[in-house]
């Protein structure tokens, strides 16, 4: 495989700002590229990381934005609102482009056939599930984008390859070059409303995915929400793309749906159970339904066949931090949901369990966890750490037993304890937050792998003593 080179900009300086993952990547391939490139982040760590590399540092808030092409803006950095941070503002007010790596990878790969995937919930899982199933299938493909791996550190594809991508609302934003052979849209439920200026403009953020389909125009779109009902209705009438309608639970016509853990085949208007669900153990929860849904129509748009889908589906390895089953010790299950940064992403784990040791908090999000309480009742106890604590506290109040336990190092051990000394039936310790995660890890990975070694910790006491 190749790396990725990215076209000259006229001799003119590429500027960068953010050098987190997606940030760093892209600078890099730029210099690696022979681009006059301009880094900056507020972090020192991060500069100092940038510049034991060989990339120039240039304060961009002092810059003379009149000599950069472009802005290669990391898309947790806002553009438009609550309002665009100062950087953005002064490159635009200049005339400079203001892009994302996304948009590098494009430009730089225009013959390759991209696949995009975005959504409120459930796009990490359902972009690796596509790649998986089409690189089981024998096609050449990268998976990456808001997903793990940043765009600028996938391979260089070519005609024959394929980029399957999860796209981010902030990342749609600044691609407008991007063109999908496949556009998939699983869902939308209020998140990320500040970045957008309400509903409307988060809604039409995501919508942009369909703008931007080429060759056989094809729009993959969730209708178990209001949002995506309206969106493949007006794309429908329009007639400009194949619209596929998707459900994690009920029937699409001419689509692909899941009732009850079984997956159909409906796309020949004749529909088909293909395969079920419910046994594979890397995909738990009717949520993950959609999901399969979603990637068998992918696939099948992709050129693959039935068995090769469903084959690909029931092989599909799984993603951590996404209801991540870390151990079962003493017939108790630990799983690690903490990609759960929202209550509606904690609604899916909640859904998939019985009885649950639940460990929830962090630094809430708009809206709380009030929406969860058609689940309470299957939550023993739960567990609160973080910011939001006390105000989850407040909401679970006569509804669920609660314990503020403020740190996870010190819920984990509780849940497990109270879980033992309970012995319910089909007990799960569940981290799945329903918040982010910035008030006490970096990132949902950091706390999703302290919750992993906080379990492994639990393991060898309980082997000791001769129990599983």
């Amino acid at each position: 495989m190749c790396a990725i080179e990215i076209q000259d900009f006229g001799g003119r300086p590429v500027a960068v700002f953010g050098l987190g993952k997606s940030g760093l990547a892209a600078a890099r391939v730029l210099l690696a590229s022979g681009a006059h490139t301009w880094a900056w982040d507020d972090d020192e760590g991060r500069r100092r990381v940038a510049g034991s590399e060989g990339i120039e540092l240039v304060d961009l808030y002092r810059c003379d934005w009149r000599e950069p092409a472009a802005l290669i803006l990391s898309p947790g950095i806002a553009h438009t609102h609550p309002k665009p941070h100062i950087v953005a503002a002064r490159a635009r007010d200049a005339g400079a482009e203001i892009i994302g790596d996304i948009e590098l990878l494009v430009r730089s790969n225009t013959r390759a056939r991209y696949v995009g995937v975005t959504g409120t919930n459930g796009k990490s899982t359902t972009t690796a599930l596509i790649g998986h199933i089409l690189r089981r299938g024998g096609i050449k493909v990268a998976i990456g984008g808001n997903l793990g791996t940043p765009a600028l550190e996938l391979d260089a594809l070519g005609e024959d390859g394929t980029y399957v991508l999860e796209l981010s609302s902030y990342q749609l934003e600044l691609t407008p070059s991007l063109t999908l052979a496949i556009a998939v849209l699983l869902n939308i439920t209020p998140d990320h409303l500040d970045r957008h200026g309400g509903m409307k403009g988060y809604v039409a953020a995501k919508r942009r995915i369909f703008g931007q389909l080429n060759g056989p125009r094809a729009a993959i779109i969730g209708i178990d929400d209001e949002h995506g009902r309206a969106i493949a209705a007006e794309l429908a009438a329009a007639g400009e793309a194949k619209v596929i309608r998707i459900s994690g639970r009920e029937r699409a016509a001419g689509g692909v749906y899941a009732i009850d853990g079984r997956l159909y085949d409906d796309l020949s208007g004749a529909a088909a159970e293909v395969l079920d669900i419910g046994a594979v153990p890397t995909l738990p929860g009717a949520h993950n339904g959609q999901n399969a849904a979603a990637a068998y129509a992918a696939a099948k748009l992709a050129g693959l066949n039935r068995a090769a889908i469903t084959g690909g589906i029931a092989s599909y390895p799984g993603l951590p931090h996404r209801q991540e089953l870390v151990a079962t010790i003493e017939g108790i299950r630990f799983v690690n949901d903490s990609k759960a940064t929202n209550a509606d992403a904690a609604a899916k784990a909640l859904a998939s369990y019985e009885t649950i040791y639940w460990i929830a908090g962090g630094r809430p999000k708009e809206g709380g966890i009030t929406a969860l309480s058609p689940w309470f009742g299957r939550v023993a106890r739960a567990f609160l750490i973080g910011e939001a604590a006390p105000d989850f506290a407040r909401t679970l109040a006569g509804h669920v037993d609660t314990t503020v336990a403020g740190t996870l190092d010190a819920a984990l051990p509780a849940a497990f304890a109270l879980a033992r000394r309970e012995k319910r039936p089909r007990p799960v310790v569940l981290l799945s937050p329903a918040c982010a995660s910035f008030d006490q890890f970096a990132n949902f990975e950091a706390r999703g792998a302290a919750f992993r070694d906080l379990v492994r910790g639990l393991v060898a006491p309980a082997a000791a003593g001769g129990e599983r």
